[in-house]
């Protein structure tokens, strides 16, 4: 299982070697979140030449997200806001890719592992397709027209958000949806859900309680991890793609408090060692510097 990753940015972490087979090129990748036993992760995958792979067949369950630069899926071109996806065991085509593009991968319930099969789109698994979409040109849906995003607690839906729905497995609903904000739109109880959660920040931000999204943060939430009270960003609202491995079901709670009580022992104003600026500001990495707001990206 993957571990509880809240909330981090990407920028944050350091660039592996992209896990490709069979690929002409090179690339690059930040491991966002991963799962060590079964090889499903999520990454943010940087093209540094010209790349290409023939055309072949997944071990996992594979989604591209373009978010900058040119991918070409076969006869189809696509640029930022791209998506694709293949199920495991659904040919896909020849891909080509120019340097510099930038996506974001996911692979679930299998590793790298690709196999390249000659084929003129037929899939060993019929009761799946290849997907591929301009998420740029598709229009948003408010939820009020039937989206099980964001109802409050009497089952009336909650004005502001919008949805571009890319994939949903209608086996298991696993989904990927990309997910907008109005400017200022805020949900106020806590949430849990009785599956994992995903997400990634395209542009704008959120406060909640785990901290402030803006984009490159990211964070992957086992099942049962509440969380909430959002407020999107007062100019620009927020954007995110986000996954989940089932039909997503909000269970609130309301009311919720955390208190923390008791007594310094060794710390306080009667302990002057312990006050600032005696200790050095935490950092966020050896990197980016220390921890301090978006501006500092």
């Amino acid at each position: 299982m993957r571990p509880h990753v809240e909330l981090i940015d990407e920028k944050d972490l350091i660039w592996h070697p992209a896990e490709f087979r069979h690929a002409t090129g090179s690339a690059e990748q930040r491991n966002l979140s991963y799962d060590e036993e079964d090889g499903s992760a999520s990454l943010k995958v940087r093209f540094t030449s010209d790349w290409s792979r023939p055309a072949g067949v997944h071990t996992a369950e594979t989604e591209w997200y373009v978010l900058s630069g040119r991918v070409r899926l076969g006869e189809q071109e696509l640029g930022a806001e791209g998506y694709w996806t293949a199920p495991p065991g659904v040919w896909t085509p020849a891909l080509e890719v120019q340097a510099g593009t930038e996506i974001l991968l996911f692979r679930e319930r299998g590793g790298w592992e690709f196999e390249p099969a000659a084929g003129n789109g037929e899939s060993v698994r019929p009761d799946q397709e290849l997907i591929v979409l301009d998420t740029a040109s598709m229009p948003w849906i408010d939820v009020k027209d039937g989206s099980p995003m964001r109802f409050d607690l009497g089952g009336t839906p909650v004005p502001g958000l919008y949805i571009k729905l890319l994939h949903r497995d209608p086996e298991t609903g696993f989904y990927t949806r990309l997910i907008k904000a109005k400017p200022g739109w805020r949900e106020v109880p806590l949430a849990h859900h009785p599956c994992s959660e995903e997400a990634y920040c395209l542009d704008g931000g959120f406060e909640y309680n785990f901290g402030t999204m803006w984009p490159g943060t990211y964070f992957w939430r086992p099942a049962f991890i509440r969380h909430g009270d959002f407020t999107a960003d007062a100019e620009k609202g927020c954007t995110w793609i986000i996954r989940s491995d089932a039909d997503l079901v909000d269970w609130y709670t309301e009311d919720a408090t955390v208190t923390m009580s008791g007594n310094a022992t060794n710390w306080g104003p009667e302990f002057p060692d312990t006050l600032p600026p005696k200790f050095i500001e935490p950092v966020r990495s050896a990197s980016i510097g220390a921890w301090a707001n978006p501006s500092r990206q």
